[in-house]
């Protein structure tokens, strides 16, 4: 049977990848997309999952949830995903948003997920996980795995110590990671290993045809290199959380302990991993430390294949 998850994101051009993949493959039954504001502002996130999810062809609810993070003040990331989040990629408008707000969504995808569980994976600020899971904690026996892009253990993309998801909500990362239930994370370490270089996004162009892969790919292609990375191309971060489900051999992974700091200095939104058991804590997340890049490219240009 396919593995039933629900997506919770911001798209995003890594968000737009990650669903692709997801939405391409028939391990995954992607019962719900429920979306934030974070890449950019929830007007720009919302109509952004409407149409890819409407380029995919599948018929999945998506609903719109918060605009901004339980604390603090609301700010974007458009410097790096455009002004519309899709780095200027103009898709068709997609089905109208399902009615309701992603909190109460989530919660009762949730309850009618039956015994096998739902897989929460969150690929934006964890708002709305925290909102549906704190809020009915009995829900919690029906949450297979939480799979969170989101942290890093040495140093940050937002600022020099912090990961934007987590630094965007590091209140409801705090809540999610204390929920009780299994986390699996993915990390700018891990995600920086899943590069999107030119010569990688050419291959991928020459794979097939099809609205969805020509949508990918230029996706890809405007999406800025990241500086961080010596401008080799651009990390992949969200579909990491992806591959994860699809191909778990090809990674290895580690049992760690992991908070998020929501104080309010330099360190806000920092990730403490203690990869090295240095503190003695109960490991409460499975970190994710390598992948295989070639299986990575490999699946994305199997999902593309199969959408339109």
């Amino acid at each position: 049977m396919a593995r039933q998850i629900l997506i919770d994101c911001d798209p995003g051009t890594d968000d737009a990848i990650a669903l692709f993949m997801a939405l391409g493959d028939p391990r995954l039954d992607v019962r719900l997309v429920t979306v934030a504001g974070g890449n950019v502002g929830l007007a720009h996130t919302l109509r952004n999952a409407r149409a890819l999810v409407g380029l995919s062809g599948k018929a999945v609810p998506v609903v719109a949830g918060a605009e901004r993070p339980l604390m603090g003040s609301f700010q974007d990331a458009a410097h790096v995903h455009g002004e519309d989040g899709l780095g200027g990629v103009r898709l068709p408008e997609g089905p109208a948003a399902a009615a309701g707000i992603a909190a109460d969504a989530i919660r009762e995808a949730l309850r009618a997920a039956g015994p096998a569980g739902l897989t929460l994976v969150g690929i934006g600020p964890a708002t709305n996980l925290a909102l549906a899971l704190a809020t009915e904690p009995g829900l919690l026996a029906n949450v297979a795995e939480i799979v969170l892009m989101t942290g890093a253990w040495a140093e940050g993309n937002v600022t020099p110590a912090a990961e934007f998801n987590a630094w965007s909500d590091p209140e409801a990362l705090a809540v999610v990671l204390g929920c009780g239930r299994p986390v699996t994370l993915v990390t700018l370490e891990l995600s920086a290993q899943a590069l999107a270089t030119p010569a990688r996004i050419e291959a991928l162009s020459r794979g097939g045809s099809g609205a969805c892969r020509e949508a990918a790919c230029g996706i890809l292609a405007a999406t800025p290199p990241s500086r961080r990375l010596g401008g080799a191309g651009s990390p992949q971060h969200d579909s990491c959380a992806i591959a994860w489900l699809l191909a778990p051999e090809a990674f290895t992974r580690r049992e760690v302990f992991v908070e998020v700091d929501c104080g309010t200095g330099p360190g806000r939104g920092q990730t403490v991993v203690d990869r090295w058991e240095r503190l003695g804590r109960k490991a409460n997340a499975t970190l994710l430390d390598t992948l295989d890049a070639e299986v990575f490219f490999a699946l994305l240009d199997r999902s593309l294949s199969r959408l339109p």
